[in-house]
């Protein structure tokens, strides 16, 4: 949304995106012509609803023109689509500003607004952001999606069942859209991104193999992901390019499509892909950067070498070679090692302290202080079960 490292407005966390950064930062429709016709779908990660009805984190707020969809996190319950419930996974659904109550299976209630969008504005331009919450937790699908995935792999776990059902519907929903767009003549002329914001979630007993690390990791497992784009007009399809690219790429890679200048300030960090999509260029970025913060995981790529910090422990890898990050060659390769660690001292330098609070840097300190605190907190409540239990 920003085309820039989301440590720049604070943020170095899913938590951090979902309370939402300063609202009156500009975020991707603000960059378009006002031609461009623009709506979100689906979760709205980056803000919460508490100030309902003012909205100030809410999509309509930030620039798009249309919102269906929910706020805050990326966790809603697949069945309960009213606004009225109370629960865990069970946050209003939004028509617009507007709480609804709504029916259906939420994946393909998404897969059905973006369609009927496409159909709405055929005529004109249009910017679609579909961001499905599937397969985010709760695992949840019809029942008969489950029954077919268990009949036919017998060995998998029910979880994993529900996990492939869920999976199932949202690779049904992007058929939708991608048809419907080839119904109206549209899919030629489209530039497509399909992309996910994180690897699979142990919690869903997701399989990332031959990747290290799941959903919430800095390791490939983690943060490799799939990530193709289409626009038969401009470039040929069917290959694979393996210069990495990322995410903060994309705003980038929208302007210079419509032949929309980047802006001075706020600079990206992002850079077009089209250069490499077009046979332009094999260079991409020189280097790439991740922080979790005062988590205590950081790491940077440059070419094959990826450094990995884990609360103190580093992690050398060629990725070239060891794309399973199975064998660490810090110990090879010091002068490496310094490089990109000093690479990351100046990048960090740069990035905002987290919204939430604290510091953007771990320290061995810090982190043995929140255990003992953590520690303390689990004996307090299981001290205060214990008195109940012993109350007459």
């Amino acid at each position: 949304m920003l085309g820039r490292y989301q440590q720049r407005v604070g943020v170095y966390s899913a938590g951090d995106g979902g309370r939402g950064f300063d609202p009156k930062l500009p975020i991707f429709p603000s960059f378009l012509p006002e031609q461009y016709y623009s709506i979100a779908i689906g979760k709205w990660h980056l803000g919460l609803d508490e100030d309902y009805p003012e909205l100030k984190w809410h999509a309509m707020s930030r620039g798009f023109d249309e919102f269906y969809g929910f706020m805050g996190r990326g966790a809603h319950s697949y069945f309960d689509l009213r606004s009225d419930s109370k629960g865990k996974f069970k946050h209003p659904i939004y028509r617009n500003k507007k709480r609804i109550n709504d029916e259906g299976y939420l994946t393909n209630r998404l897969s059905q607004e973006a369609v009927e969008f496409i159909d709405r504005n055929k005529k004109r331009p249009f910017f679609l952001y579909l961001a499905y919450n599937a397969v985010h937790a709760p695992a949840e699908a019809p029942q008969k999606d489950i029954d077919f995935y268990q009949k036919k792999f017998p060995n998998i776990t029910k979880k994993r069942a529900i996990l492939m059902a869920m999976l199932k519907h949202l690779d049904d929903g992007v058929g939708d859209v991608v048809a419907k767009l080839k119904k109206e003549g549209l899919f030629d002329n489209t530039l497509l991104f399909f992309l996910t914001d994180n690897g699979g979630a142990k919690a869903m007993e997701a399989n990332n193999a031959p990747l290290r690390g799941f959903k919430g990791s800095l390791y490939e497992g983690g943060i490799r992901t799939p990530f193709i784009i289409s626009w038969p007009d401009k470039f040929k399809g069917n290959r694979t390019i393996d210069t990495p690219v990322i995410s903060i790429d994309i705003l980038p890679t929208v302007l210079d499509a419509i032949g929309v200048k980047a802006p001075a300030q706020p600079e990206f960090d992002g850079k077009s892909i089209l250069p490499l999509l077009c046979g332009k260029s094999d260079k991409h970025h020189d280097t790439l950067y991740w922080s979790k913060g005062k988590e205590g995981e950081w790491c940077v790529r440059r070419g094959n070498w990826k450094l990995h910090f884990l609360k103190g422990k580093k992690e050398l890898v060629d990725l070239g070679k060891d794309p399973s990050e199975l064998t660490d060659v810090a110990s090879k390769n010091p002068e490496v090692v310094k490089q990109l660690n000093s690479a990351f001292d100046n990048w960090i330098a740069e990035m905002a302290e987290p919204i939430t609070g604290g510091s953007k840097l771990w320290s061995a300190a810090s982190d043995t202080s929140k255990k003992t605190r953590k520690a303390k907190t689990k004996e307090e409540r299981r001290k205060n079960r214990k008195s109940r239990k012993n109350e007459p």
